[in-house]
């Protein structure tokens, strides 16, 4: 999993990505709400641990861009005690609120908590315009009916869902849908999509694959 740490202050940034590597975590830093923002054009996160107070795009603001746009889950990080922050926090769309000084096992169980319930969607479905992609029976729906696509193609398609609208990898595409230990070439890949595209234009024309080039790709809505 990787995590996107946003703070102006760099020995609370140091401490949070520290505290994050040490648990297994990939930490990806950033000192501002501009910088975490040009992050996130080449780099595919599953949860960001923002702090307020930043100069420039602060953290509220940042929060609402992350849920609006990237559909990330949000961790907020503050110093102050007021319950209208809070308030703020949450109604910015943050899905937990820190505040400091705090112990590094509080935020290492709340980050564990909220992946959990992000990687695993409720009722086990995912839905991305007009298509919807069931995990437990592995069908895919649309206006158009119902599709059953072979088992790489089906994980390469939830992972794109997933994570849509982000950018995914190609490194993180063949970790999560091949294995760390896959032995073939990145044509494999470029295959896979190629037979997605052609299905998905049939299935569900609103519904596409985007080539990031020199990053990935990611799925995404036309119109």
């Amino acid at each position: 999993m990787r995590i996107l740490a946003v703070d102006d202050d760099m020995h609370m940034l140091n401490f949070v990505a520290t505290e994050l590597r040490q648990t297994g975590y990939e930490v990806l830093e950033a000192n501002s709400g501009e910088q975490a923002l040009q992050l996130l054009e080449s780099e595919t996160v599953d949860l960001a641990v923002v702090d307020v107070m930043m100069p420039g795009i602060d953290g509220f603001e940042l929060t609402r861009i992350l849920r609006a746009d990237y559909k990330l889950p949000v961790i907020l990080l503050t110093a102050r005690h007021h319950i209208e922050d809070k308030e703020r926090g949450f109604s910015a769309g943050s899905d937990d609120y820190l505040v400091k000084p705090f112990e590094a096992k509080e935020l290492l169980y709340r980050v564990k908590a909220i992946l959990r319930r992000y990687n695993h969607p409720e009722n086990d479905l995912l839905t991305v315009g007009s298509l919807t992609i069931d995990l437990k029976s592995y069908e895919i729906r649309s206006t158009t009916g119902m599709l059953f696509i072979p088992l790489k193609e089906f994980d390469l398609l939830a992972l794109l869902a997933l994570k849509s609208p982000q950018v995914v990898s190609r490194d993180h595409i063949i970790e999560s849908v091949w294995g760390i230990d896959f032995q073939g070439d990145e044509q494999t890949i470029s295959v896979h999509i190629k037979r997605l595209r052609q299905r998905l234009e049939r299935f569900a024309p609103d519904v596409r694959i985007v080539t990031v080039r020199g990053v990935g790709y990611k799925l995404e809505v036309v119109g």
